[in-house]
């Protein structure tokens, strides 16, 4: 049974937004970072679309990954891999941790 779509714009983890742009990686990286499972299941859906959008926003998702701290990094880039992206098992990722 397919679940229905869950409203990005209605996300928390746009706290401090006033509009959902999904093209901007600083919105995309805050939704993988802050947001709520309905989130993350929605852009995992979008993701898994069989088109150029979803091919693009993959690779993004990939990249800020490996380039921007955000929960469950890990998580994002096993889901990725099983959406057919190719991504290092075990990369090294950025974290919150500022005491280091």
């Amino acid at each position: 049974m397919m679940t229905p779509s869950f409203d990005l714009r209605r996300s928390q983890a746009l706290w401090n937004r006033e509009r959902l742009d999904l093209a901007s990686d600083e919105i995309l990286a805050q939704i993988l970072d802050l947001g709520e499972l309905e989130a993350w299941r929605e852009i995992y859906r979008r993701a898994a679309a069989p088109t150029d959008e979803g091919a693009a926003l993959r690779r993004r998702i990939v990249r800020l990954c490996c380039t921007v701290p955000v929960a469950f990094p890990h998580l994002f880039l096993a889901a990725m891999a099983h959406l057919g992206e190719v991504v290092d098992p075990y990369p090294e990722v950025p974290t919150h941790d500022v005491a280091a």
